[in-house]
């Protein structure tokens, strides 16, 4: 039951993933047909964003009252409902509409699993699962891909991608005694305060606000990179457009790769050194990028480096934080952590396009490494209020 389980909760992060890269490889098409401009494509997105940074602040509640494995199975319920929505759609306010059940759905799972999996399981099965996460938004554009083919069908795309979450869906309510079995009891953790802790509670606990910056930091910084990355390439490098679209997709290839390899090696560094290692790479990454060379290739390898560094980050964060603090605090400090990595997924890329407009896109490696500096004292300050290594 134990693995069965671990395999039910990797095709959970899978299913979160899948959706992530939908609006992004349908937009185009989409627009057209609705007559909006492109940048309206960012207004959804924002709202979705809303509403996963306002269920991660009451994932605590919620997986307290109803347990890991229901909010978890309702949530991806929610998903499905709204991916459907998505698919008949006539206009951007019904997907603006559509989007608020998508992000609360998306944040109230990313919440529980994340904290689910830091409490019963490894630190390899950790990093692999947001290995799987890769897997599912790298998946998605094919699916989209294939259905544009006919005749530019995207609602196929988002109908195919919500019934897969609805099968998923239905495999999670039937898992839900297994959850149990591993300990889970009604929801809360056995030495819990039945009270939830809420954000300010948990800002008072020491490092607290240290890691939330570190988070808001490294997702700002992962996101950034792959919005600009390909604008950067072509306007200050000169790479031509193909190879910098194809450079800004090994990004990602780098984030996914480099999870499933520091799967083998997190339970014996541990969290603290994959991140220290995971930063230190992502610098030199922006180190090779900022190079002042005429020749392209130093920029590109710099970017796919970059993203082996990203690898580590998230899932040692994660899951170092029953550890740093405490067990009966964990689900409402990851569902807050949750909530400043969308915020800064949200807001910190399209500030550096503010930034560029104002100044030049050459900042980019810069701007990148100074959200890497920030990630690295931040961690570095919670180490100094934690006890161990």
């Amino acid at each position: 039951m134990f693995s069965l389980l671990l395999a039910i909760i990797y095709i959970a992060f899978i299913s979160l993933g899948l959706p992530d890269s939908l609006l992004g490889s349908a937009w185009p098409v989409m627009r057209l047909q609705f007559g909006a401009p492109l940048s309206q494509a960012g207004m959804i997105s924002m709202i979705i964003a809303g509403g996963t940074i306002v269920s991660s602040l009451m994932s605590d509640r919620l997986t307290r009252r109803l347990g890991a494995g229901l909010v978890t199975a309702i949530s991806v319920g929610m998903t499905a409902v709204a991916l459907f929505g998505f698919s008949i759609s006539d206009s951007v306010l019904a997907l603006c509409l559509w989007g608020i059940p998508y992000g609360l759905g998306a944040g109230a799972v990313d919440a529980a699993l994340n904290n689910y999996v830091a409490l019963h399981y490894s630190s390899r099965h950790m990093s692999w699962l947001h290995c799987f996460w890769g897997v599912g938004a790298s998946i998605s554009p094919y699916i989209m891909a294939a259905w544009l083919s006919r005749d530019n069908n995207w609602q196929g795309g988002y109908r195919t991608v919500s019934l897969m979450q609805v099968a998923l869906t239905a495999v999670l309510f039937i898992s839900l005694p297994m959850w149990k079995r591993r300990g889970e009891g009604d929801g809360a953790q056995p030495d819990a305060d039945p009270k939830p802790l809420g954000l300010t509670g948990a800002l008072r606990i020491p490092g607290v606000p240290a890691i939330l910056l570190a988070f808001l930091g490294y997702c700002a910084a992962e996101t950034t990179a792959g919005l600009w990355a390909s604008s950067y390439l072509v306007e200050a490098r000169g790479v031509a457009a193909g190879t910098a679209a194809r450079f800004a997709s090994l990004f990602y290839l780098g984030i996914t790769f480099g999870r499933f390899l520091n799967g083998f090696v997190a339970d014996r560094l541990g969290d603290k050194r994959m991140i220290r290692i995971g930063v230190g790479v992502m610098l030199a990454g922006m180190a090779l990028v900022m190079l002042p060379v005429k020749r392209t290739l130093p920029a590109l390898a710099g970017l796919i480096v970059f993203g082996l560094g990203c690898a580590p980050v998230y899932p040692s964060i994660i899951h170092a934080t029953p550890h740093n603090f405490g067990e009966k605090n964990s689900q409402a400090i990851i569902g807050i952590q949750m909530a400043a990595a969308y915020t800064g997924s949200t807001f910190m890329p399209p500030l550096f396009g503010v930034i560029a407009g104002a100044t030049s896109i050459r900042l980019f490696p810069w701007y990148l490494a100074l959200f890497a500096v920030l990630l690295l004292v931040m961690t570095e300050r919670v180490n100094g209020v934690t006890e161990g290594d």
